[in-house]
């Protein structure tokens, strides 16, 4: 049998992530300068190791139920409910929450359950690499909207773009590839606007606790939710109109571990669970009480380590080029200057030739002018690839 005939046109589309290319160069290279992979490179806190460990040695290595384990959902509510106010599972008409197989998971679920063919999703470009592909997987549309060059997605930018077909818009803040982090009007007009237009507004809230002291200028001082991550799911009754999914692999550094959680409407969260009995079933069981453990672990310290690596790093290549300045996350997305008349693929090539390893911007973009910089490595190595991108584009 031919097989290759009967791959579906889906998984043809899909093509190869150009991350997942990146990394399989570095295995291949001697000690190279890895700037690429947004991988956390702190040790996973001892607590948290342990109590995956106490599950899995204590025979807790069997299904949960889909919706996670009632510790783990009893601390999240709590969560929720001091950081955002909302009030999970209070009523009927209170919104819910489901733990998911990482927040990839939660997005995909999110898309099966909103998207009919034909149905479109606005998300913004750049984007996280999987956002074009949750289109196709609904048999549906990602619709790009062009957030260049300060990487917001604003309501001005995103309503031209709506139609009769648009269900959701999808916000990532802080952002990926840019760490770019949304203001807190951003969030009103672009929730007011989904309000008025009937349209869900998914936030993907993975860096929710890697942003930095900074990551707003429009917040008063005393405003202290606001002003540690800023998020439409603050607003007043945003638990009508927003999916929140945020998720554990970043802050803690367990990316393994495919940990992620989403709560919002309780129809919604009703349509995912039914759809993750049929997908994921569950998340790993001792990876679930491992998150608990999570929970009570501060991570303040190594976020603040982090912001100084990305003050160095902006520093650094604004003597040669343009960067918009990451709030949170570990990733910048630089401009190649015109003068290099260099695609971010070609960048990339001369990159590689001297052992430093970043993406091309067009793995994450209609574009190819950028390229992104993951600072989440050590400082040796992040001021030796520092002194080569800089060496590139100074010429």
């Amino acid at each position: 049998m031919d097989v290759a005939s009967r791959i579906s046109t889906l998984a043809k589309n899909a093509g190869g992530s150009g991350i997942r290319r990146v990394f399989d160069l570095a295995a291949k290279l001697k000690d190279p300068i890895n700037l690429s992979i947004g991988q956390p490179d702190f040790p996973v806190p001892d607590s948290i190791k342990d109590a995956a460990i106490d599950a899995i040695r204590g025979d807790r290595n069997g299904y949960t139920p889909t919706q996670g384990i009632p510790p783990l959902r009893e601390r999240l509510i709590t969560h929720i409910a001091r950081d955002l106010g909302w009030k999970i599972g209070a009523d009927d008409a209170a919104p819910a929450m489901i733990v998911t197989s990482g927040t990839s998971g939660g997005l995909m679920l999110a898309a099966m359950a909103l998207l009919d063919p034909g149905d479109e999703m606005i998300v913004p470009d750049p984007y996280f690499v999987l956002y074009p592909f949750l289109g196709q997987l609904a048999h549906a549309k990602a619709v790009p909207c062009d957030t260049y060059p300060d990487f917001r997605l604003t309501a001005e930018r995103v309503a031209p773009l709506i139609t009769e077909r648009t269900k959701a818009i999808l916000l990532c803040s802080p952002g990926n590839p840019s760490g770019v982090v949304s203001t807190k009007r951003d969030c009103e007009e672009l929730l007011k606007l989904c309000r008025e237009r009937g349209i869900v507004l998914i936030s993907d809230e993975i860096y929710d606790e890697f942003a930095f002291s900074d990551a707003t200028t429009d917040v008063a001082a005393g405003d202290a939710s606001w002003k540690r991550c800023p998020s439409p799911a603050r607003l007043k009754g945003a638990e009508d109109s927003v999916l929140l999914i945020r998720g554990f692999g970043k802050t803690y550094g367990i990316t393994g571990w495919r940990m992620g959680y989403a709560a919002g409407p309780k129809p919604l969260i009703d349509a995912m669970q039914r759809l993750q009995q049929y997908t994921y079933v569950c998340a790993p069981t001792p990876f679930q009480y491992g998150s608990i453990a999570a929970l009570d672990v501060d991570m303040a310290p190594i976020v603040a380590e982090y912001e100084t690596r990305r003050d160095m790093v902006v520093s650094r290549l604004r003597e040669v080029t343009e960067v918009a300045t990451p709030g949170g996350a570990f990733y910048a997305f630089v401009t190649i200057p015109e003068r290099m008349k260099m695609s971010g693929a070609q960048f990339f090539e001369k990159c590689a030739e001297k052992l430093v390893l970043v993406v091309p911007g067009g793995t994450f973009s209609r574009r190819d002018t950028h390229f992104r910089l993951s600072f989440a490595t050590a400082r040796p190595k992040l001021e030796q690839g520092l002194d080569v991108l800089v060496g590139l584009m100074r010429g």
